[in-house]
């Protein structure tokens, strides 16, 4: 794999500015590559580096292959005036129009202030090394409008980014390699499949380990990301975001040679329960698997949605809706499996039966209920003394605490022994892989954000 994009056309050949770009190779895909670097005037953007942006935007769009932006900038050029935001203008609006055609990822190597750093907000996925910091408004401006006392890491260094904003998705030093690793899982465009990636790694491989992964208590945890290297060709998994939002997992990896997107609930933290910010993780990484034909394989596991007045002002039933959304739109193939608990709305919205997905599978020991069966005795049988109301919560649990009722009723198509579950993902995403929806042509969809 050739991890280092060499340019060999230039782009934009006769702007002049700190910003330069040509076509070259990356993670086995041609690519248009641009870079932006604090060498000269810190960076900044003059009105023609943001032309050449947009130029180079504009040219991997139609050449539909993937953009790459490797970014360090102080921000527009003072001294350019007004220019400078026209330019930035620009660049901004090339690359919007690359959204879901291409894919798009930049990095940041360096500060990357005002402009530069929204720009960063408008990439599929970002990548941050340790000298990388972004900002819209400085430590100085925060000081003087707020009185509080800030240094440039802390505001926006890549711990913040990685663990606060969910800005940047990996973290790595050598970010071009980081982004040649990341394109070998994608598409050049949004009309291709992602390219097969050979594993001598059998499909028919077993994985009794799964058998024993998950703890008999049910309050105790385990890593849920051990399952996706179980069942993973060589046990290799990207995982974005993983700072971000703990309580959910996403990632990609490759199961019997096809791009796969993981969505999967990690119990290891708030129980695996959904938050705003779990939300709107998973429901940005549904779209963007969804626009570059990655299938999606969801485990849940999940008791939830976090209980607090905090979320629900802050919008828990909007960014709750805007995963189911999300799901709810997604035209590529989509698998659901349930390892343990699959509770009430997030049941729902972790890609279940009624949201949509094609192949819903469970482990044995998987219970999908309306609620657990302390909180439904509590509902049903109010005032029940301390024996009673555990005899009520054993029968609760062996009726209605299982993947039974749910398989009778088609919302599972298969309980699964645990020691086959790569087999059986391997069979059915080769059947799903020549799924094809019809999309209704509109201007845009208006869903919750």
């Amino acid at each position: 794999m050739n991890v280092r994009a060499t340019e060999r056309i230039d782009v934009g050949k006769g702007i002049v500015g700190t910003v330069s770009s040509g076509i070259g190779r990356m993670g086995g895909h041609e690519v248009v590559v641009a870079r932006s670097t604090s060498s000269e005037r810190r960076g900044a953007l003059t009105h023609a580096d943001g032309l050449r942006l947009a130029e180079s935007a504009d040219l991997a769009r139609r050449l539909r292959i993937p953009f790459v932006f490797i970014v360090a900038s102080s921000g527009a050029d003072v001294l350019d005036g007004v220019a400078a935001l026209h330019g930035w203008g620009r660049s901004a609006e090339a690359i919007a129009s690359c959204s879901g055609i291409v894919p798009v990822i930049m990095a940041a190597t360096g500060p990357v202030v005002s402009g530069p750093a929204l720009l960063l907000g408008l990439a599929d996925l970002v990548v941050m090394n340790a000298d990388a910091v972004a900002f819209v408004s400085g430590p100085q401006m925060v000081a003087e409008f707020t009185g509080v006392e800030i240094g440039l890491r802390e505001l926006g260094g890549v711990t913040t980014h990685a663990r606060a904003s969910g800005l940047c998705a990996v973290e790595a030093e050598d970010v071009e390699g980081a982004i040649a690793e990341l394109l070998t899982f994608l598409p050049s465009h949004t009309d291709e499949v992602p390219p097969p990636a050979p594993s001598s790694d059998p499909m028919a491989r077993s994985t009794p380990e799964l058998r024993d992964l998950i703890p008999e208590r049910k309050a105790a945890t385990y890593d849920v990301r051990d399952v996706v290297r179980l069942v993973a060709d060589d046990g290799a998994f990207r995982e974005l975001w993983p700072r971000w939002a703990g309580q959910i997992v996403t990632g990609l990896c490759h199961i019997g040679g096809l791009t796969v997107g993981i969505i999967a609930n990690q119990p290891r933290i708030l129980a695996g329960t959904l938050d705003i910010a779990a939300s709107q993780k998973s429901a940005r990484f549904v779209r963007f698997c969804d626009s570059f034909n990655v299938p999606l394989l969801s485990l849940v596991d999940t008791p939830g949605f976090l209980p607090g007045k905090d979320l629900e002002w802050r919008g828990m039933i909007r960014h709750g809706a805007e995963l189911a959304f999300a799901y709810a739109q997604a035209t590529v193939p989509r698998i659901c499996l349930i390892l343990r608990k699959a509770f009430g709305g997030a049941y729902i919205v972790m890609d279940s039966r009624g949201i949509g997905n094609d192949i819903c599978l469970a482990w044995p020991a998987a219970e999908i209920a309306v609620m657990g069966a302390s909180g439904a005795v509590q509902i049903l049988h109010r005032g029940i003394d301390g024996g009673e109301r555990a005899a009520r919560e054993a029968g609760y649990e062996e009726a209605f605490l299982n993947p039974w009722p749910a398989s009778e009723r088609g919302l599972v198509d298969q309980v699964i022994d645990p020691a086959e579950t790569r087999k059986v993902l391997c069979s059915v995403l080769g059947q799903l892989c020549t799924k094809r929806e019809m999309v209704v042509g509109r201007k845009h969809d208006a869903g919750p954000q």
